[in-house]
């Protein structure tokens, strides 16, 4: 059974720092796109990184990238964000979706974002709240 188990979100001050991690079974991350996608309350859900292994390719989307960098262990297997300088506006619940592909991760994220998809499977998600 293929599953994706997202962990680490949590209460983080302004500034802080989180680091999520998406843990993969049932398959191996060759020809996988995996991104990480969120949702905050009354927003539209966007794509925030992805990482590609058919290319070795990521993508981050504009308003995270030089704070989140986004990384794979493809012996565990598990895909990490690691999410620096938080602010209020990353408030959100966060998933990973997954899809074998080889579009490369700028277009994946693009057209994951646009289409208000996350892959071709995702898991239940792990909320962020960033608050003073």
């Amino acid at each position: 059974e293929v599953q994706l188990v997202e962990s680490g979100g949590g209460l983080v001050q302004p500034g802080g720092s989180l680091r999520l991690s998406c843990a993969a079974s049932g398959f191996t991350f060759d020809d996988y796109c995996i991104g990480w996608f969120r949702q905050a309350p009354g927003k539209e859900r966007e794509g925030v990184s992805v990482i590609c292994s058919s290319d070795d390719s990521v993508a981050y989307a504009d308003s995270v990238r030089g704070r989140f960098t986004i990384s794979s262990d493809n012996a565990k297997p598990s895909v990490l964000l690691q999410m620096n300088n938080l602010r209020p506006e990353d408030t959100a619940v966060y998933y990973c979706g997954a899809e074998q592909t080889s579009v490369g991760a700028a277009f994946w994220l693009s057209i994951n974002t646009i289409n208000d998809r996350l892959g071709e499977f995702w898991g239940k998600g792990t909320l962020v709240t960033v608050s003073s």
